[in-house]
């Protein structure tokens, strides 16, 4: 047993530097910087089922890596940024788009959003305007830019729609330290309407551009025009 032991602890302290480097590599990406393959449709068109997504987790603050606990913040996630969080539902990892902001009035009447009172704009796209590329071909589906309060985004939205409980959301007060989040695919995402509203300590990060992307849809071809593309 002892002979055992010893081995273990020799081939520990030999690959020393692999399991500090895994363990540095870990850390950074808990609380530093991650990128996270997006396998959904939740976003588009923003983001393609497929897109290898940057993190940037010192957005807002510093956190005990492996936890939701801030150590320093410096910042408050912005209207219309895309960030990453900790689902309240199931913990699973989501990326969606700041809507709604503490102490927002927001509301969604047929998927037509209004907050604080002022009601959004929205301007039809056409399909290369919209830049749609991974969009499933056998469901119809329409695209808008949505400008509400000096945030602007495209959106997506289905014909027939979703239930009608999707496309509406009661008149609200976001409470203090939470934000309303929106998938740009309003008719097909499970975010604010599903899961309620976020905590402010369940956002990890902001996320910034695409990685990669591969089209899984089609043999897991590579979408270069993607490839380190900004995320608006």
């Amino acid at each position: 047993m002892a002979g055992w032991r010893s081995r273990i602890t020799h081939a520990l302290w030999q690959w020393r530097g692999v399991w500090l480097l895994i363990a540095i590599l870990l850390v950074f990406r808990s609380a530093i910087a991650d990128w996270n393959r997006v396998p959904s449709r939740s976003m588009t068109p923003s983001i393609l089922a497929g897109d290898r997504i940057i993190v940037d987790k010192l957005a807002y603050g510093l956190r005990i890596p492996f936890t939701l606990r801030r150590l320093a913040r410096w910042a408050e996630p912005a209207r219309g940024d895309v960030v990453t969080f900790v689902s309240p539902l199931n913990g699973r990892l989501l990326v969606k788009r700041v809507i709604g902001l503490p102490g927002d009035w927001v509301a969604l009447q047929d998927n037509v959003l209004s907050i604080n009172g002022r009601t959004a704009a929205y301007r039809a796209l056409a399909a290369a305007e919209a830049d749609i590329e991974g969009s499933s071909p056998h469901i119809p589906q329409r695209y808008f830019r949505e400008s509400i309060l000096g945030a602007s985004h495209r959106i997506t939205l289905h014909p027939e729609g979703g239930s009608s409980s999707d496309r509406n959301l009661s008149p609200s007060a976001v409470p203090k330290e939470h934000y309303l989040l929106l998938g740009d695919n309003r008719d097909s995402s499970q975010d604010s309407r599903a899961i309620g509203f976020v905590e402010a300590k369940r956002i990890l990060g902001r996320a910034t551009a695409v990685a990669f992307s591969l089209d899984a849809g089609n043999c897991f071809k590579p979408r270069p025009q993607r490839f380190m593309a900004e995320l608006d």
